[in-house]
């Protein structure tokens, strides 16, 4: 494995390439969080020496010669250090390579701008042949007719078996699939976890019930020790890295599907409810978390991980990544003591309990007029093909550590330490996937829901006043 030397930052990893959601837009890392993805050695070290190793040849049989323009964000800058960016660079600098009767044209602007111009576009209905669609526009756009319908493409791809299907979600509109996922996704919910510490209080490994972990916090807080470490203050927190999983495990996937569909789900269902219930509960009633939750960030509660003060830690891969350098450079011993875990479950919840929220917020799309030309629309899905299939998959796996829409069988992963090789099993192998709520829906309805759960979480409010509030601010903005 080969592999670009780049400078071990401890404060990085997620940015809106790697992921739509945990956070304040559904397109943006939360303001306070890295907006960049983990650098290779960061996420465990191969030889630093090398360059990335590079993908596999995309093949030149098209019928179509002629201009062909896609816009997307992954610029030169964002490339350096962002594992999802240089391999979106790579396969499609490698595509455009192999074809040499196409002129493909690139507008790359940097991800903020290209929010701004992409809905210009959309709104005077000029959008680019082929272009990063986010989640939150499918819906609209599609509804609109400016997006070209990949159903029965994406179901024929040579690809198809390979494709985490759970990732078209964001991309899905009454069953029709308008995007190929694109880039890199991480997870916003893992359980970080130290093996001796939990060892000592008789488990093997972190408990799969909130049970469990509730046994286990008699004997740590009998030892000075936080149990689990969680920072709420900056209000997303709770929503991106708790409750969009805890959630699923009382919902299920379709019901949140639903909400995002307008498709008569509810917040006030009685399946989130419970999930909010359960919140309250784990919170205020028992000993689990620090009690400063609700004051202090995920930085800070990671902190108390770091420095042993805590047992376990929840929050996204961007800490993982802090993590990782932390213990890596300062404590052997801990660093190899690390470990990963999904949410306990819940004694009430019957839904997926091997769960974690992961996804991708952008998907490689294709405007509706290209269907006018049928060569020139084979060659936009061939290229949607390629720069988000295999070649794509398999070099950021090589080289990051991270997965895409393909499934990679094998993954060669013997280059980089054994705890990235665990990450990456249990964020892309081991677990199965639900959705980050706030990549989708509003901001104008995650701000209320935010703001009432840490209401919530000290319990000055109920479960049932919570979805109520949330139910109106849904109904009145989205």
């Amino acid at each position: 494995m080969k592999k670009k030397l780049l400078s071990v930052l401890l404060c990085s990893v997620l940015t809106a390439s790697l992921l739509a959601g945990c956070g304040n837009s559904a397109a943006e890392a939360p303001a306070d969080e890295p907006q960049t993805e983990a650098p290779a050695e960061e996420a465990g070290g191969a030889d630093e020496s090398e360059e990335p190793a590079a993908p596999a040849e995309a093949s030149g049989d098209l019928a179509f010669a002629g201009e062909l323009e896609i816009m997307h964000y992954s610029t030169s800058e964002e490339s350096e250090g962002n594992g999802g960016s240089d391999g979106f660079r790579t396969v499609l600098a490698q595509w455009d390579e192999a074809h040499p009767d196409i002129t493909l044209t690139q507008n790359v602007l940097a991800n903020a701008e290209y929010k701004t111009q992409i809905a210009t576009l959309a709104a005077a209905n000029d959008l680019p042949d082929v272009f990063l669609l986010q989640g939150m526009n499918s819906i609209d756009w599609a509804s609109q007719g400016l997006v070209y319908d990949l159903t029965a493409d994406i179901e024929s791809s040579p690809y198809a078996a390979d494709y985490n299907q759970a990732y078209f979600a964001p991309f899905t509109v009454d069953g029709k699939i308008y995007g190929y996922p694109a880039l890199t996704g991480g997870t916003c919910t893992v359980v970080i976890y130290d093996k001796a510490m939990w060892k000592e209080a008789g488990f093997d490994a972190f408990p799969s019930t909130w049970e469990d972990v509730e046994k286990a916090a008699e004997y740590f807080n009998g030892q000075g020790i936080i149990p689990v470490a969680f920072g709420n203050g900056g209000k997303w927190q709770a929503n991106s890295d708790f409750l969009s999983t805890l959630g699923n495990r009382y919902t299920g996937p379709d019901w949140f599907m639903s909400l995002v569909a307008k498709g008569g789900a509810a917040f006030t269902d009685e399946e989130f409810v419970k999930a909010l219930a359960e919140t309250q509960r784990l919170f205020t009633e028992t000993e689990i978390f620090n009690e400063d939750f609700n004051a202090v960030t995920n930085e800070d509660a990671r902190e108390y991980y770091i420095s042993g003060d805590a047992a376990a830690f929840i929050g996204g891969n961007w800490d993982e990544s802090y993590i990782w350098a932390a213990l890596q450079a300062d404590n052997e011993e801990k660093f190899n003591n690390m470990g990963f875990a999904v949410l306990p479950q819940p004694a009430d919840a019957t839904q997926a309990p091997n769960s974690q929220n992961i996804g991708l917020g952008y998907a490689v799309a294709i405007n509706a007029k290209v269907a006018e030309d049928p060569d020139k629309l084979a060659a936009a899905i061939d290229l949607a093909e390629y720069i988000t299939g295999p070649a794509f998959a398999s070099y950021v796996a090589e080289n990051y550590a991270l997965g895409g829409l393909t499934k990679v069988a094998d993954v060669d992963l013997s280059g980089f330490d054994q705890i990235t090789q665990d990450f990456y099993n249990w964020s892309y192998v081991d677990t199965e996937t639900c959705e980050i709520y706030d990549s989708y829906i509003t901001n104008a309805v995650w701000d209320v829901l935010n703001t009432d759960l840490q209401t919530l979480m000290n319990g000055d409010i109920t479960p049932e006043e919570v979805a109520a509030n949330a139910q109106a601010a849904y109904e009145a903005n989205y």
